[in-house]
């Protein structure tokens, strides 16, 4: 779990953009980039703005905007919808209970049967039109949808000692960095993403987490300044830019 506000407002300050700019450039109005940034979702019209906004808004600025809208469901969407799947049970006396269990069914029944009816008459009409014709049904479930959730990152970064130059890149290290800077005094950053590219001077005062498991950097021995690169899996060292 990732501060969603704190995260968009320290990658638009990096790069000293103000809320008119964005505003121009993505359509989503300031006040709704400012509530994105305090997580008062609640200001936005519906969840269906607030997905879409929050990954606009992060593409915007170099992130990557499904894992905020992932972050956003996991932490917001759930709850809702285990109210919504809650059973129905009626606050009546037993009368009343079975009064309306009797309408219920009673409704059903009368749906099912005019279903049937529509289903017969389109399937007569449909073999008048062509008596070769056959009607199949297919009682076979629709396979499973596949997951579309892939492994991520989680890259914890600090320095110790005099501290350490770095340069974190999110998908390309010949993109724009999403973040650059000397860590010190055990100052820490989290970053998020599928494939990320460190560029670090003075390795030796880094120490690296990936998905709350310590690492060792990569590469001693190789100089005081390499290139990293991190997946979900391993932090190795990358050959130098050509």
């Amino acid at each position: 779990m990732f501060e969603i506000g704190n995260s968009l407002r320290e990658a638009r300050l990096r790069q000293g953009l103000d809320f008119p700019e964005i505003e121009q450039a993505t359509k989503i109005r300031s006040k709704y980039l400012r509530s994105l940034e305090e997580e008062q979702f609640e200001v936005l019209p519906a969840q269906t703005y607030v997905k879409g906004f929050l990954r606009s808004y992060a593409d915007y600025l170099g992130l990557d905007g499904q894992l905020y809208v992932d972050e956003f469901n996991s932490r917001y969407v759930r709850g809702e919808l285990e109210e919504e799947e809650q059973p129905f049970r009626p606050t009546g006396g037993s009368l009343g209970g079975r009064s309306s269990s009797f309408q219920g069914k009673a409704v059903m029944l009368t749906v099912a049967v005019i279903a049937g009816l529509t289903v017969f008459v389109f399937a007569a009409f449909e073999r008048g039109a062509n008596p070769t014709s056959d009607i199949v049904l297919n009682n076979n479930p629709p396979p499973p949808a596949k997951s579309r959730h892939k492994p991520t990152a989680r890259l914890a970064v600090s320095g110790v000692g005099g501290g350490a130059y770095v340069a974190i890149y999110l998908g390309s290290r010949t993109s724009k960095p999403i973040y650059q800077g000397t860590l010190e005094g055990g100052r820490r950053h989290t970053f998020l993403g599928r494939h990320l590219w460190i560029y670090v001077f003075a390795p030796a005062n880094l120490r690296l987490r990936l998905n709350g498991k310590a690492w060792v950097v990569p590469g001693r021995g190789q100089g005081s300044r390499r290139w990293l690169e991190v997946t979900p899996r391993r932090i190795s060292l990358a050959p130098p830019l050509a």
